[in-house]
């Protein structure tokens, strides 16, 4: 499970890139029942997503051109410059240098050598969302990727991830999952799992993390997603001992899941 004490290598925030924000906002929050709240007065297309008054992500316009619309996910790092030069040294790409938001923390963003994006935060004022691992809110990441061994070392190497293998049933593969270092297995916070290019259509081919989000109703709230102009990629499937999930795509094309859990 995922929590807001963030250990060192665990999710602790996620942002959104959108083509139209309000439009994004309005889908979204017909999905959870997010808030949208701008950063500030002066910027009203940066802003919190809320959910009962508690930060649940952000959201803000796309600003690299010829990028898809995507969630990205940070991992808590105590050093983003160190992080960054571990980065480099490890084959994977600096799309963003370390820089300060604010005196809230500071923040880069990567591509692993196998293609996947993403970001970490080092906290100053600010640790991250508010609310996990609960109905509307992150309860776990996850990286489709094209080299599972690679992409194993790439991060251990960063964070120094524990990974534990599970075969899927019916064959379905290997699923990796992911744990901070040093903390018990019921700290899982995400997994990794390999999938040929032709699998990843969604992002070109390349490698891809994204979020899962609890719901109390995987079929509900999968209604509402393509009430919505969103679609579904997968399900609503019964996963055993995990619960009930769909993969969804929100009318922009950006990926994330919704998983029921199962009680107990």
């Amino acid at each position: 499970m995922i929590t807001t004490d963030f250990a060192t290598g665990s999710p602790c925030w996620l942002d959104l890139g959108a083509p139209d924000v309000a439009a994004t906002a309005r889908f979204y929050k017909a999905v959870f029942g997010w808030e949208f709240e701008p950063f500030s007065a002066e910027d009203a297309q940066y802003g919190f997503f809320k959910l009962d008054g508690k930060v649940v992500g952000g959201i803000g316009p796309l600003t690299e051109e010829g990028a898809r619309s995507a969630w990205m996910i940070y991992f808590r790092t105590p050093d983003a410059a160190v992080t960054t030069e571990a980065v480099r040294r490890a084959g994977g790409t600096v799309r963003v240098e370390p820089m300060d938001a604010d005196g809230e923390g500071r923040m880069a963003q990567f591509t692993d050598p196998q293609g996947g994006q993403f970001a970490v935060w080092q906290p100053g004022s600010f640790g991250g969302v508010d609310v996990v691992d609960a109905p509307g809110a992150l309860s776990w990441t996850e990286l489709y990727t094209t080299d599972a061994a690679a992409a194993k070392e790439f991060y251990g190497s960063l964070f120094d991830w524990q990974t534990q293998d599970m075969d899927l049933p019916g064959g379905g593969g290997t699923y990796s999952l992911i744990t901070p270092s040093g903390l018990p297995p019921e700290r899982m916070h995400g997994g990794l799992m390999q999938l040929p290019s032709e699998a990843l259509a969604l992002n070109g081919g390349r490698p891809y993390w994204h979020p899962v989000f609890g719901t109390t109703d995987c079929d509900a709230t999968v209604a509402k997603v393509t009430a919505h102009n969103g679609t579904v990629q997968m399900g609503p499937e019964d996963a055993a001992g995990v619960g009930r999930l769909a993969v969804c795509v929100d009318p922009s094309g950006a990926d994330f899941v919704v998983l029921a859990p199962t009680e107990g």
